[in-house]
Parts: structure tokens; C-alpha cells; sequence
């Protein structure tokens, strides 16, 4: 079968495409990429999550590096991506492999590289890793006791110089000593146990759900921090009275959060938040990464303190390389993807609930009051996106159909222009979007809007369903 790497790396249903032989082929294509690229020699990170068999996909991915000639350090446990990321540069190393489908399903597993940075690696680079892929006969592999044995192949813990650069990135003595009382839903996955261990000893309290292993993940359809996944949690920190939630997606790089209500907070409103807290609170100054897929706020906050935007295609795969080349203060993406200036150009779940946990102590506000006063900056936004599943036969029709619309209206607003850097985005009068576009991940259609108008939302996703003949 033939390997293709999408919007952040090759993920498939586990017993189905994703068998150890497809993983040995991935490896085995990095592994002649790293060569081919004078990479090798600085060797490589391998970590994982918490899904089905992922430590034995990990250790194969391992067997194959080694066998090559390259030097591995293997992650000893389930390690978020941050920190595995964050170990590429500690290490020196040439990149990384990270065996995790992130916010996926649990049948799924996936394989994601990462370039010396630890960051995502560009899509010119992913099309010769997926250009080396060999059948399974191309493939070198050894054993990981003889691995071990000979020095390739060392185990180690990551979580120690990843938690050394958060608290150079953040001061937790203040968070310690706010008294807040703090819901955390790990998600079943990589960020359990974080934030108790980076806040211990203080006056703020942290309370854990779904923090242990569980690969069917319960009380969620996917471990992504979104409605209705994060319902249950929502509900375990409206018991606890919570003044905020903190929620991690299954590898911890992604966030979700939660009011003092119990109440969701939205993924445009968190990085217009995000926006918010760089420039008027820490008032630093400096680029603004974004994918199109997320909110305007962004660029209204932009106008106000006089910086740039730069807006990508839907992944990080683009947000990285544009970070660098802008030397961004914040790049981010809808799916609830932040990344930092002075850290690695991949998104951090962690990070961002310590500086969000950081703007309510600096401020003194709450979440719902942060919100208030973002609102009376840029004015209030309105955003919903509904993921539709398709047959792949489909594809090209439902492509033909959305690429050939030419709407005069959408939810009643006028379209102004229309934007094709990632999918169909339509520009209307209000300043407000609607995108349609295919997942780079899954099989899934996503329509998606932003609006000032909050009595349109509904009608404008019709729209972008009709315009997809869903």
C-alpha cells in the first residue's frame, strides 16, 4: 500500500494499514531521508502516547533507526509531544518520531517526524519521506536488546529538561499562590499528572479526571478537547466549583478550557485570548502566525497594537516553517494548536494552560471576565464547525461542487471574496468566514464559521453544507 502523510504525519486504523510492517516502512523512509539529508549522524527521539500497542510501535520504529547506523534516544513511558519536541533540541538531535494520532479516534495510531527544531516538518520534506517509503523487503530492522546492548538505542526520561524550559518559560510561584481551584482533564492521555506536579506545594489546588491509561477512552467519542469530549469533564469541574479547567487532547499539544461556570470556552475565543495576554498583559510585541481556519480577532488585536499577521494552511506542517521564517511571538491553529516564541515551533497543550493560568493571576479576572474584556477590544465573535464523515469515492465530486460555488450570500450576508490557501474560504461582509475544507487526518469533511453575527451562526453552517451537497 502506499503511505501518505497528511495534515501532521500518517495515521490509519490500528490492525488495519497501521500494522508494525507499515510502521517499519515509515521508519525505514525517515531513516533514508535523515541520510540523504546529512541528518543522521545526530541521531533521533522516538517517544509515544498512551494508545493501543503505541510503546511496541515505538520500540520497532527504534529496531528499524538502529539498524541504520542512527542513534536513538527511546522515550522510557508515555512522554506529551511537547516534551518530546522539546528533547530534540536538548539532545541536538537531528529530528523525532512520535508515535501518537494525537486527537483521533482510539482505532487509530499514527507516525509524526519532526526536523531539528522540533517542529513540524515542512510538506516539500514530508514528500521525500514519503518518496523513501519502501515495501517491506526494503526495510533494516534489528532487535531492541541488541540495539540496547550495543549503545544505538537509550533509554531515557524526557520529562526532566522539558519541565527545566517551562518553568524558564513561566513562573509558577504566583500561580502557587493564587488559591485557585484548578479541574484538569487529561483526556485519558500524555498530559496526566502535569499540572499537579508543576503547581504542587502551594495554595492552588489541582484535580485530576481521566488521568490514567485508557485506550477506549470513555465518556468521550475521541480524546480531542471539544464538545461534547470535554462534557464530562465540564461537568466533574462544575462540582468541584473549579475556578477554570484546564483540558489536554490525548498527546497533551493541544488545549481546551473551561470558565468558572463550567462553561466551554471556544478554540477562536482561547487564542484570541492567547493574543490578548502577549500583547496587553506581557505587552511583548512581534509576528502573529495563523491558520485561516481560525479567528479575526487575531487581526483586529493586530490592528490595535501594531503588528503582523501571517496567515497558513490548515497544520502545523505550515505554521512551523512560517514561525521561523517570521520569528513569530505566537503561531496557533482551531484545533486548539499554540506555540510560543523562546520554545519549539510546535504546539504545547502544557505551556498554554500555564500562561492561561498566568493571564488570570496577572490580571486578577476569571475566564468569563477575560472574555468580557477581549469583547470590548475587537467585539464580540461567534464560531461553531460541524465534521461530517464521507465516502472517499466521493471526494473528487464533493471537491468539483465547493470549488465551482460561487455564493452571492451566505447565511444571509453578503460574500465578499473568497480565499483558496487551504480549502474554500468565504470572506463575508461582516468580516466574518465561512471554510470548507477536507481533513488532512481523517476521512472527514469540515465546515467551519466565524461571525459578529451570533443569530447567523446556525444559518451560515447550512449554507456551507449545502455549498459541500451534505
Amino acid at each position: 500500500m502506499s503511505i501518505k502523510f497528511g495534515t501532521d504525519g500518517w495515521r490509519a486504523r490500528i490492525g488495519e494499514d497501521y500494522t508494525f510492517d507499515n510502521l517499519r516502512r515509515c521508519a525505514q523512509g525517515f531513516a533514508t531521508f535523515l541520510q540523504a539529508n546529512g541528518r543522521s549522524q545526530q541521531g533521533i527521539v522516538i517517544g509515544h502516547d498512551k494508545r493501543f500497542q503505541a510503546e511496541y510501535f515505538a520500540a520497532a520504529a527504534a529496531e528499524v533507526l538502529a539498524a541504520n547506523g542512527i542513534k536513538v534516544w527511546l522515550t522510557d513511558g508515555a512522554t506529551p509531544t511537547p516534551a518530546i519536541s522539546y528533547s530534540v533540541v536538548d539532545k541536538q538531535a537531528g529530528g523525532a518520531i512520535n508515535i501518537t494520532a494525537s486527537h483521533n479516534p482510539f482505532w487509530d495510531c499514527g507516525f509524526k517526524v519532526r526536523d531539528p527544531q522540533g517542529g513540524a516538518i515542512p510538506p516539500h520534506d514530508l514528500k521525500k519521506i514519503e518518496a523513501a517509503i519502501p515495501e517491506i523487503d526494503g526495510v533494516t530492522s534489528m532487535k531492541l536488546e541488541d540495539a540496547l546492548t550495543d549503545g544505538l538505542v537509550t533509554m531515557f526520561d524526557a520529562s526532566l529538561p522539558y519541565e527545566a524550559q517551562l518553568h524558564r518559560l513561566v513562573d509558577v510561584a504566583p500561580i502557587k499562590k493564587a488559591g485557585f481551584n484548578v479541574a484538569v482533564d487529561a483526556m485519558w492521555g500524555n498530559g496526566a499528572g502535569w499540572f499537579p506536579r508543576l503547581l504542587a506545594n502551594g495554595k492552588t489546588q489541582i484535580s485530576e479526571i481521566h488521568n490514567t491509561r485508557n485506550p477506549i477512552y470513555p465518556h468521550m467519542t475521541r480524546p480531542e478537547p471539544i464538545p461534547p469530549n470535554v462534557d464530562h469533564g465540564l461537568a466533574f469541574a462544575k462540582r468541584l466549583k473549579a475556578d477554570v479547567t484546564v483540558i489536554n487532547d490525548g498527546d497533551a499539544d493541544r488545549v481546551g478550557f473551561g470558565d468558572e461556570n463550567g462553561r466551554f470556552l471556544n478554540q477562536l475565543q482561547v487564542y484570541g485570548l492567547m493574543g490578548y495576554y502577549f500583547l496587553e498583559v506581557l505587552g511583548l510585541r512581534g509576528p502573529i502566525v495563523k491558520t485561516i481556519s481560525t479567528t479575526k480577532m487575531l487581526n483586529k488585536l493586530a490592528k490595535i497594537y501594531d503588528v503582523p499577521v501571517y496567515e497558513t494552511g490548515v497544520g502545523f506542517k505550515y505554521i512551523a516553517p512560517k514561525m521561523m521564517e517570521v520569528d513569530a511571538m505566537i503561531g496557533g491553529e482551531e484545533s486548539g494548536g499554540y506555540a510560543f516564541k523562546g520554545h519549539v515551533p510546535e504546539r504545547d497543550g502544557i505551556l498554554a494552560g500555564l500562561y492561561f493560568l498566568d493571564m488570570m493571576v496577572q490580571t486578577g479576572k476569571k475566564p468569563s471576565q477575560l472574555l468580557d474584556i477581549l469583547y470590548e477590544k475587537v467585539g464580540p465573535h461567534y464560531y461553531d464547525r460541524i465534521d461530517s464523515r464521507f465516502d472517499a469515492a466521493q471526494r473528487p465530486e464533493i471537491l468539483a461542487r465547493v470549488a465551482a460555488a460561487r455564493p452571492a450570500t451566505i447565511g444571509g450576508l453578503k460574500v465578499t471574496d473568497i480565499i483558496t490557501i487551504d480549502g474554500h474560504q468565504f470572506i463575508m461582509e461582516d468580516g466574518g468566514w465561512l471554510l470548507v475544507r477536507f481533513s488532512g487526518t481523517e476521512p472527514v469533511i469540515r465546515v467551519y464559521c466565524e461571525t459578529t453575527h451570533e443569530d447567523r451562526v446556525q444559518d451560515i453552517l447550512v449554507d456551507g453544507m449545502k455549498i459541500a451537497g451534505l
